[in-house]
């Protein structure tokens, strides 16, 4: 007789299966039971990609994952099964389908619903369709500070009623006359005895080498229909306007075709002063070229001449800049002043570059502007008027001499 032991550690292996693949779906597309559906159809996308055996040649791992995440969205994508789950988790799920629940999806049927072309990268014959260009305005304070810019765009998505099928039953006839092949042979006589074949299109079914009894009530027949897509750009710290960010396999999408990439090109947005303080800074309005920013700082004729003044410039990131001048030092106008390190961080190809003393920036070119008053008050001016003479015959100041141009010759009488 086998002691306890035996059977306890025989029971344990039988069980350990069940243990290893019982994971979380919630887990394994990385998400809380408080998901939305939009959430559950954002990972999906994003892992089945991530781990597509196309993407992955050789990886058991990685296929296997691909095969989970497919079954954690078949389950709660699926309002009725996801209640089961959330209630009765996985042993309530597979009481579900023995007793006639719905079945599960093959992983790369899954695939195909978002993506089409039966459910691989290509491999498999299929062409990849066309890529689509997307125009995203991004606030310069988004380029300064980075930030998940959320978006959306129309396009052509496979039909979820009827899984690009087209059909309200999921039955589909292959057309007798071209035989599914959509095109057909035709003879045309040229001459007596003499005939030429040409290759048309079936007129029977279209062109389209099947026929749909049942058409779908959602898509009409056609398979495919134009919704509107959520999607977030992921807009990293000094990436620069005309930075392209790429979706891959979010183009319009078709059963006849793996889809296309979605190509996001970043551009910068007018400046405007946004709603809560946050956004209300000076920066709003700094100017950019490449990894310098400029600034216009306008200043009084005292102040110019004088000094003896401070200003504060509030940052793209909610930091303070500050100028200023000491009394009796003097700003020329238009004068052009440089304060290091107060441009946008630098971005190289995918990633910060960074220096052991920390992270590189470019400049922050401040021109000044002085304003002249359009007129001096009479007393000013003849105040201000014999002062600058006393002065001026102190230091024996010659303002005609001091210009250096010939002094003009005494009229003769």
């Amino acid at each position: 007789m086998l002691p306890l032991p035996f059977f306890l550690g025989v029971s344990l292996l039988l069980l350990l299966p069940f243990a290893l693949c019982a994971e979380d779906y919630y887990k394994i597309l990385g998400l809380d039971k408080s998901a939305s559906e939009r959430d559950i159809k954002r990972a999906y996308r994003t892992l089945s990609k991530k781990y597509h055996p196309d993407k992955n040649p050789g990886n058991d791992s990685a296929h296997q994952k691909f095969v989970d995440i497919a079954e954690a969205y078949d389950v709660l994508s699926t309002s009725s099964t996801r209640k089961i789950y959330d209630k009765y988790g996985h042993e309530g799920l597979q009481q579900h389908k023995q007793g006639g629940g719905a079945p599960t999806h093959d992983p790369f049927d899954l695939f195909s619903r978002f993506f089409g072309g039966g459910g691989h990268y290509g491999h498999s014959g299929q062409r990849k369709g066309p890529d689509m260009e997307v125009r995203l305005p991004v606030a310069l304070r988004d380029f300064y500070n980075g930030k998940e810019v959320q978006f959306q765009i129309e396009k052509q998505q496979i039909c979820d009623t009827c899984e690009g099928s087209g059909s309200a039953d999921g039955k589909v006839d292959t057309c007798s006359q071209c035989g599914g092949h959509g095109i057909v042979l035709k003879k045309h006589m040229l001459a007596p005895g003499i005939f030429q074949q040409v290759q048309m299109h079936c007129d029977k079914c279209g062109g389209k080498g099947k026929s749909i009894r049942s058409p779908c009530p959602v898509c009409h027949g056609k398979r495919v229909v134009r919704k509107e897509v959520p999607l977030t750009a992921t807009v990293e710290r000094g990436m620069s306007k005309g930075t392209k960010v790429v979706f891959e396999n979010e183009a319009d999408e078709s059963p006849d075709w793996v889809a296309g990439d979605l190509v996001v090109v970043l551009l910068e947005d007018e400046p405007k002063m946004g709603e809560d303080d946050a956004e209300r800074t000076d920066g709003v309005f700094f100017r950019r070229k490449g990894k310098d920013l400029f600034w216009k700082e306008v200043l009084s004729l005292r102040e110019a001449w004088m000094g003896g003044w401070t200003r504060n410039l509030t940052h793209l990131d909610g930091h303070v800049v500050q100028l200023g001048r000491k009394r009796g030092e003097v700003v020329q106008p238009l004068s052009v002043e440089t304060v290091k390190g107060e441009g946008m961080p630098i971005w190289h190809e995918g990633h910060l570059h960074e220096h052991d003393e920390g992270e590189e920036s470019g400049n922050l070119y401040v021109e000044y502007t002085v304003v002249l008053p359009d007129q001096m008050e009479k007393g000013m001016e003849k105040d201000f008027f014999a002062l600058f003479e006393k002065w001026r015959k102190k230091n024996g100041v010659d303002l005609q001499k001091d210009t250096g141009r010939p002094v003009p010759a005494k009229d003769e009488l």
